[in-house]
């Protein structure tokens, strides 16, 4: 019995050896084939805006750069497909785009935060995304004209002031809408204009009085005066919930500091993630994982890389990377809120 036993246990070690080898050689076709699986492709970064603004910009800075860090050198095109504050590139992203890593995609991140309060079978759960990195993090501002009649944010609770704004699940109209019901700021909202510059234009000219809900980094570059104080407006408050380095220093007040409680905090919380995740890459859900990691190592590198910092500073546009797995863990975190707080969100959107 033991020679047989011995015969037997000889007689399984090439099997199990080459089990063992199947198994690596497996592995070894899979690594292949994240490596090898983009050349003679092409990438489409699909953008949830129309051509010349903030979203389109950074992409089409990223896909000069992005094919030199993905191993076989893809071509990239940039598609624009503007609709629905980001909506309509989203949902082709999760429900119709190829799912084989060709197709990523970047939209408000408004979109994030809608997500959470959508409901029913055609809701969207951004958190099924792959997420591929984060371009810009952001410092959103209100910008008030020099003469507006308020001097502290806590001015705001008893003054009204008239603000300008463009569509629903734009920034420059979902902070303001917020703010005023959630904290009960005296903010009042002209929506419809076509674009921030057009508001900008209507501050000039005194149709209204400021704008809130607008990227710093876009401001400083369109009026570099306005921290010095010889501008026609002046940067208000900072709507975040630590603010940037820069508006610190310059003593530029949180409109985070008008909350009274815990809950409120918490649905700022949410709201000003938006600036955090300002320019956010997403693949649809169900990519390979291994093409996955290709992408978002890409990403980071062509951020970093020489060439894309040259290009940005030519552009006059700030590049600050976040990885797809910091991507990830926020949005989980987010989607982890309590439903006290979604229910407050909501209630704050007028929803």
């Amino acid at each position: 019995m033991t020679a047989l036993m011995s015969c037997g246990l000889r007689r399984s070690l090439p099997i199990a050896s080459f089990g063992l080898l199947a198994m690596l050689s497996t592995s070894a076709l899979q690594a292949q084939d994240a490596n090898t699986f983009f050349r003679g492709k092409t990438i489409t970064i699909a953008v949830g805006a129309a051509a010349g603004g903030g979203l389109d910009t950074y992409a089409r800075l990223l896909s000069r750069h992005l094919a030199n860090h993905i191993p076989g050198n893809p071509a990239m095109i940039v598609s624009n497909m503007p609709g629905a504050g980001g909506q309509i590139v989203a949902r082709h992203l999760m429900f119709r785009a190829p799912k084989d890593g060709t197709t990523i995609g970047t939209f408000f991140p408004s979109v994030l935060v809608e997500a959470l309060l959508a409901k029913g079978e055609n809701s969207l759960d951004a958190s099924k995304f792959s997420f591929i990195g984060n371009a810009k993090v952001e410092a959103s501002v209100c910008m008030l004209r020099q003469d507006a009649p308020v001097k502290t944010v806590e001015d705001l609770l008893t003054r009204e002031i008239t603000i300008g704004g463009t569509t629903a699940g734009s920034q420059v109209v979902d902070f303001p809408v917020v703010e005023k019901n959630l904290l009960g700021v005296k903010l009042k909202l002209i929506a419809g204009y076509q674009g921030t510059r057009e508001v900008g234009g209507a501050i000039e000219k005194n149709e209204v009085q400021g704008i809130c809900g607008i990227g710093w980094s876009t401001l400083k570059v369109q009026y570099p005066d306005l921290l010095s104080g010889k501008s026609f407006a002046r940067i208000f408050a900072q709507e975040d919930m630590k603010g940037d380095p820069e508006l610190n220093a310059a003593g530029v007040p949180l409109m985070s500091a008008l909350a009274k409680t815990d809950i409120q905090r918490q649905v700022l919380t949410i709201l000003y993630a938006q600036n955090d995740l300002s320019r956010p890459y997403v693949a649809p859900p169900e990519v390979p994982a291994d093409r996955v990691a290709v992408l978002q190592k890409g990403f980071l590198e062509a951020l970093a890389s020489d060439g894309l910092k040259a290009d940005a500073a030519k552009m006059r546009v700030d590049v600050s990377g976040m990885s797809g797995e910091d991507m990830r863990a926020y949005i989980r975190k987010l989607y982890a809120s309590s439903p006290e707080v979604i229910k407050a969100l909501g209630d704050a959107f007028g929803r």
